[in-house]
């Protein structure tokens, strides 16, 4: 241990508390507290104690064990070291700064209204104590309050908030990683409060039911910096046209290292823009910009989710309180194991509990069919998700499945009922996206995969002796009446 001349005379440390922003690159909390000439303290701390705050579904926490194991190995290398401890965030950051001395916090914001309280509390504690306390905006291209209406009000509908978005112009270019770091080491009176990355059992194992997420994903920021020179060079030149299609590689599949912050919007921004306009890219001009506004609906997202807090829970639209929702725990079970009788949606939903991963159009599919084909509340999905996906978001899974509802902000009208039949035959017309992920229509003729229990050939996907697939669990039909006549009550 040092003398207390030696702890006396060394400069106080700046605490860098990571969150969903665990990468090096274009991280301005990071930038701000190496630029300040302070040793650091690179803290993590994986809190599921305070009040409010939405605990991690099974496929996100696998992300984010790998994620942070990245950032553990990138800040040794820098000669910086990841601080983990677990329990309530704002008190053991505050005990944190106690313990060093340390004279400031840098911290990349948050949107969420958990998280907004948290800092809250944190940076009221930490200021009265003379410590300092800046925050950034990291994970965002414009931050939520930022953009409003011509009458002062948050915005309700994507195409003018977007059309706001980029009336500001580009997002400013991204930050470098620093170059190396100076490490702080941590008095023994803390290693009661510190904890490994094993400790925080973030990884299933007992069961593992991780190895279908394993082989599809490379998790962290040296991955997802991979992923997107990959999705640019290869990806991007047509997206326009095929980013609907499922059984193609037409996506750009960084929603997770977006959801984490293995990557930052403005870093997927600048590289995608700086290829199109130099000729590095074939993307079109017309492709780049459909691109773009998928990072729009992002931001859109965020927006609803900072002005809404309980966006994954209530109704944006209150009308929908009334909605005669149905509780039909067989046919939700079906739902969740891929199971409906209808490919596309049994594909996706076989996609999702195997990879963690679903197709954008997809994921519209699976959640009309919860929604308007079982009249199941959108929360119910929402929450099955939350727990499934690898990029499971605070903002983007609420806003996105109120938008399949009929319930949110800019939303598809409830009488807007996706016919997943229909569906399959125009974006997986081979049928190949439904073979992958549902074996037991090998066998069957690609242009009979696609079809209703009423089609003619309907035997050959559903026959016993020929396949195990089980019949549709609802027609179409009849469910979209019954889904119609819901939506009517609640307009009376």
């Amino acid at each position: 241990m040092r003398s207390r001349t030696a702890r006396q005379s060394a400069p106080p440390p700046a605490i860098v508390w990571f969150r969903d922003d665990l990468r090096l690159a274009d991280n301005p909390a990071l930038d701000a507290a190496v630029a300040s000439g302070a040793p650091l303290i690179c803290a993590y701390v994986e809190d599921e104690e305070s009040d409010g705050l939405r605990s991690l579904g099974g496929a996100a926490k696998w992300w984010l064990h790998g994620a942070l194991e990245d950032l553990q190995a990138s800040l040794r290398h820098l000669g910086g070291e990841l601080v983990i401890m677990r329990g309530a965030s704002a008190q053991l950051l505050e005990r944190l700064a106690i313990e060093t001395g340390a004279s400031s916090l840098f911290r990349n914001r948050r949107y969420d209204g958990a998280s907004r309280a948290i800092d809250a509390k944190l940076e009221a504690a930490l200021t009265a104590r003379g410590v300092t306390v800046e925050s950034f905006g990291a994970n965002l291209l414009h931050e939520p309050w930022t953009l409003e209406t011509s009458s002062g009000e948050p915005f309700r509908v994507f195409t003018p908030f977007w059309r706001a978005a980029r009336a500001v112009g580009d997002p400013a270019a991204p930050l470098p990683a620093p170059g190396g770091l100076s490490r702080h080491a941590l008095p023994e009176t803390l290693n009661g409060l510190l904890c490994t990355l094993a400790s925080l059992k973030l990884e299933p194992h007992a069961p593992d039911w991780a190895g279908g997420l394993r082989k599809a994903w490379t998790r962290g920021e040296t991955a997802g910096q991979a992923r997107l020179t990959a999705f640019i060079e290869d990806g991007l030149g047509g997206y326009a046209r095929d980013r609907d299609r499922p059984d193609k590689p037409s996506t750009s599949r960084l929603s997770p290292y977006l959801r984490f912050g293995n990557l930052s919007p403005r870093q997927v921004w600048h590289a995608a823009a700086t290829a199109v306009s130099s000729g590095a890219s074939q993307a079109s001009q017309r492709d780049l910009d459909k691109f773009l506004a998928e990072l729009g609906w992002r931001e859109f997202s965020y927006h609803l989710l900072f002005h809404n807090p309980a966006l994954a829970s209530e109704n944006f639209n209150a009308r929908f309180d009334r909605m005669p929702w149905r509780r039909d725990p067989r046919a939700l079970r079906a739902w969740q194991r891929g199971l409906t009788g209808y490919p596309l949606v049994d594909a996706g939903m076989r996609q999702l509990w195997s990879t963690g991963w679903m197709h954008n159009r997809v994921r519209m599919v699976t959640a009309s069919f919860l929604i308007k084909h079982l009249l199941i509340d959108w929360r119910e999905g929402e929450r099955w998700f939350w727990d499934t996906l690898v990029d499971a978001d605070p903002a983007n899974n609420p806003a996105s499945w109120q938008w399949v509802a009929g319930s949110g902000a800019d939303a598809a009208p409830f009488f807007r009922v996706f016919n997943p039949v229909l569906q399959g035959q125009k974006f997986d017309p081979q049928a190949r996206y439904a073979k992958q992920f549902v074996p037991e229509l090998a066998s069957v003729p690609a242009e009979l995969v696609h079809r209703s229990a009423a089609d003619p050939g309907d035997e050959l996907l559903f026959d016993p002796p020929k396949t195990s697939y089980p019949p549709p669990i609802v027609e179409h039909g009849e469910a979209r009446q019954r889904a119609l006549a819901a939506f009517q009550s609640i307009r009376q």
